[in-house]
């Protein structure tokens, strides 16, 4: 029994881009769609209901018929918010708006400021509207803020945002029937009484119309366009059109963009000091020498097929070594410690800047109090006062608030113990994961020994080859690597639903609460799945090899699969190389999925678009085309930078130019980001947020570990400790060089079988040759190495540590300008709402003096005299 306006498609004049009713005048802020099917009866019902108590709620709903649909199948259901509703849930959501024009000075002009014109958007893309104080928005105070078109006031994103908030709320039962779990647009998108749920964009992107908003258009052309890489962010615009949500990760992601180019020039000018100390490198040079490295015979790398080995056919390892471990790899290592602290700092006060200027300083509050998520409502059934707000609100009991963390606890406990488990044996994970463990070691070890057995003692063809130009370390690490990095892929998925899972589990009970909670065990999976590799080669590969006649094995000795060793140069070309493979090959795949997966899914959805003879594919059906943001759209973003952030942090000792990727990666990953948002995605419901949440929280202990990390990797992993004892404690007096370095960094080992013409082998330790007294155990030489790694680990990083706290210390997390406007803004607020109320009690005092007056015949329509108005301002 409830009557709708239908779409009239041959309506005169009607704009295909329309943003409005059929009558032109009400504004579209949310589109629902549906199509009948065979249970349609049911949702019908469910639909009647809904569509009723939204009506209820002071709604507007317009139905376009199915026959006028591009598809001929799918309704639409087009929402109005008339002012009445937006200026009621305004004051429920305190959503601030201005009372006053900024009148505070703007700052002076940076010297020089000419030079970035070039980087520079014009004004009125960069400050789409003027500045202004505002508050909290209050029904009953209308004519104290600055109202001048009620149908403008509120902004689109604003509008979308109340509407969604009523939509998540709105129930479809029927009134006699009080089912608390039938509430929501999402669980009707969810049981397909509802297709999808979207707020509209502006017109077209790519061609500015003057009959609506270009918003959109200014976005795509000064923003989304790959040509304008080396221009700067319209922030503003951003939160104007999309919200402060979207808004705050851009500002975020450009900054760390910023900061990344200093930290890429430094490390491509250690990288190119590397290159330069390329032919002075002693160590290469011995390896290299067919009279050093070519005389000297190294102990088989297997045990079954392998035969020994000269040194020399690791030639091209040891260089290509030298350009990542070498003395300025130790200044880098230190000096991204410190970038990192710079990098959060700055971004502390970055972010509270946008604080101030986007009306998000009290936010937090006003949404922990009041945004519960519908979800919580639905499944707690107990109720209990809310002690702030002195309302009841629903609950969830202690008892099994507690049960469901330990529950969710030693979940994700097992889960993370177990990954970490399987990759410290070089690779990934559990049950369908156990069979990929054990098929990698195994590859990892046969493959390492298939290619061991084909370096002979005897030169070939074959051999030279294969030796000069390829040693099984290096082989057997790259293709695992790859191996490793598809299967990572793939695990990712698995991850989510696991994920997701746990966290409804504990029901939280805000969005800010479930998205926090979400983050925190998405990235404990995902820092095991990506990092756990380089951890395994930083840390474990060749610690636990053991020595000629006693080897470690892999699963027992019955599997004849010794523990992998390090080149003679060490471990830290293999790490360089599983880095450069995992982190590159992310950023290649993540920008290839962004890219062109919207764009196939949105060729695909629209190819029967504009095909209807009656049809004229308006702005709902094209948006309707485009793919849906979803409720962790925004999460993966966050997760694959602070994915590459690790990277760059944790493991950058081993490869100079991961900021140089990171920076690369990051220009084309802004306007990728741009042009998905702009053209590819359906318009987001603007949502607020004040910081960029618990990720802030995440970079903040990855900033930590990567100082720890970066000294264990340089003492551990790097060769460089050893040189130095050698060079200072264990060289003859008399020279100043690395000469005799590999020659006394190689143990002897006496062969008992000789297939060849030799009595002693070579292996990489510090060990007592045979015949000594102590033979095979390590040598002193072996602890002044060890007691200088763990003096190296404390000194570095009590020196990082100490400039990173200073640094801290020294940089407040607010400027000093914004503290001022904001204690301004609060001030003013206070004091025009007294001057509000003074203004407001006269006038009421006015009247009632004319209402007595009247009584005698003496009420004038003049207003108070200046003795009456005196007496009134003494008696407020």
């Amino acid at each position: 029994g409830h009557t709708f306006n239908f779409y009239v498609p041959t309506r005169l004049g009607h704009n295909k881009d329309s943003v409005y009713f059929s009558d032109g005048e009400r504004r579209i802020d949310f589109v629902l769609s549906y199509i009948d099917d065979k249970d349609g009866d049911k949702k019908a019902e469910r639909r009647r209901e809904f569509e009723a108590n939204l009506q209820k709620a002071g709604l507007m709903l317009e139905t376009q018929d199915k026959w006028e649909s591009d598809d001929g199948k799918t309704y639409y259901l087009k929402i109005h918010a008339p002012w009445e509703v937006l200026a009621t849930y305004a004051d429920v959501l305190k959503i601030k708006v201005p009372f006053k024009a900024d009148d505070i000075p703007k700052g002076r002009d940076v010297p020089l400021a000419w030079l970035t014109c070039p980087f520079r958007l014009p004004p009125h893309i960069m400050k789409p509207e003027p500045n202004y104080f505002t508050a909290p928005f209050d029904k009953s105070k209308v004519d104290f803020f600055l109202i001048g078109n009620q149908e403008t006031f509120f902004p689109p994103s604003t509008r979308n945002r109340i509407v969604y908030y009523i939509l998540t709320r709105c129930p479809y039962y029927k009134e006699d029937r009080k089912e608390k779990d039938k509430t929501g647009i999402k669980r009707l998108l969810n049981n397909g009484t509802y297709t999808s749920a979207y707020p509209l964009h502006d017109c077209s992107y790519w061609k500015e119309a003057k009959e609506c908003e270009s918003e959109r258009y200014h976005l795509y052309k000064h923003w989304a366009r790959f040509l304008s890489f080396y221009k700067e962010q319209p922030l503003n615009l951003i939160r104007k059109y999309y919200g402060e949500k979207i808004g705050i990760y851009f500002a975020w992601l450009g900054f760390y963009t910023e900061m990344l180019f200093l930290s890429a020039i430094v490390g491509v000018i250690c990288f190119v000091y590397g290159l330069l100390t390329f032919g002075n490198n002693m160590t290469s040079k011995e390896i290299c020498d067919p009279d050093i490295g070519g005389k000297i015979i190294m102990c088989p790398l297997c045990d079954k097929k392998c035969s020994y080995w000269k040194l020399n056919s690791s030639c091209l390892s040891s260089l290509q070594s030298h350009m990542f471990d070498n003395e300025g790899t130790v200044f880098f290592a230190m000096f991204m410690g410190i970038w990192v602290t710079m990098f959060l700092e700055l971004w502390k006060r970055r972010q509270a800047r946008l604080e101030y200027e986007w009306d998000l300083v009290d936010f937090e509050e006003e949404q922990q109090q009041l945004q519960i998520r519908p979800e919580f409502e639905l499944k707690c059934t107990g109720r209990r006062r809310n002690r702030i707000t002195q309302e009841m609100e629903p609950y969830l009991p202690l008892t099994s608030k507690c049960a469901r963390f330990c529950v969710s606890g030693a979940t994700v406990l097992f889960w993370v113990i177990l990954l970490s488990l399987s990759f410290s044996l070089s690779v990934p994970k559990t049950c369908m994961i156990v069979a990929c463990v054990i098929g990698v070691i195994v590859y990892r070890l046969a493959v390492y020994a298939a290619i061991a057995s084909l370096m002979k003692d005897s030169p070939t063809s074959k051999i030279q080859l294969l030796g000069p130009l390829i040693t099984p370390q290096l082989a057997t690490s790259i293709t695992a690597s790859c191996i490793n990095f598809a299967i990572i892929l793939v695990l990712n998925f698995f991850y989510e639903y696991v994920a997701i899972w746990i966290t409804d589990m504990e029901i939280p009970k805000t969005h800010l609460e479930y998205e926090n909670k979400l983050t925190m065990k998405m990235f404990m999976f995902q820092f095991v799945n990506y990092y756990s590799s380089c951890f395994y080669v930083a840390f474990f590969k060749g610690k636990f090899v053991g020595y000629p006649g006693k080897y470690s094995y892999m699963f027992g000795n019955w599997t004849k699969l010794r523990n992998e060793e390090c080149a003679p140069g060490g471990c830290l070309i293999e790490l360089t190389t599983q880095l450069v493979i995992v982190m590159a090959g992310k950023q290649l795949v993540g920008n290839v999925q962004e890219a062109l997966l919207p764009l196939l899914k949105n060729w695909w959805s629209s190819r029967k678009g504009r095909s209807h003879p009656q049809g004229q594919y308006s702005r709902w059906e094209q948006d309707h085309d485009l793919q849906s943001f979803g409720q962790f759209g925004l999460f993966y973003e966050y997760l694959e930078m602070v994915i590459q952030f690790g990277f760059i942090t944790l493991f950058v000792a081993s490869f100079p130019l991961a900021p140089l990727l990171a920076l690369f990666n990051n220009i084309l990953e802004v306007r990728v980001d741009a042009w998905k948002f702009t053209t590819q995605f359906r318009r987001p419901v603007a949502a607020k947020a004040r910081n960029i949440g618990a990720w802030e929280e995440i970079l903040n202990v990855m900033a930590i570990l990567s100082v720890v990390t970066n000294a264990f990797i340089m003492a551990f992993t790097s060769d460089m400790i050893p040189r130095l004892v050698y060079l200072y404690a264990y060289q003859p007096v008399h020279e100043a060089s690395m000469t005799g370095y590999i020659n006394n960094s190689l143990s002897i080992y006496e062969i008992t079988k000789i297939p060849m013409h030799v009595n002693y082998c070579r292996y990489r330790d510090y060990r007592y040759p045979p015949g000594h007294e102590r033979e095979y155990s390590h040598t002193m030489q072996f602890w002044h190495i060890l007691a200088a790694k763990m003096a190296f680990i404390i000194i570095m990083e009590h020196v990082v540590f100490v400039v990173k706290f200073s640094v801290a210390w020294l940089i407040p997390d607010v400027p000093s300008d914004v503290k001022a406007r904001i204690k301004r803004e609060r001030y003013l607020v206070q004091e025009y709402l007294h001057h509000y109320e003074v203004e407001k009690l006269k006038m009421q005092l006015s009247q009632s003096f004319c209402v007595t007056s009247e009584a005698t015949d003496t009420c004038s329509l003049l207003p108070p005299s200046p003795d009456q108005q005196d007496s009134l301002s003494v008696c407020v």
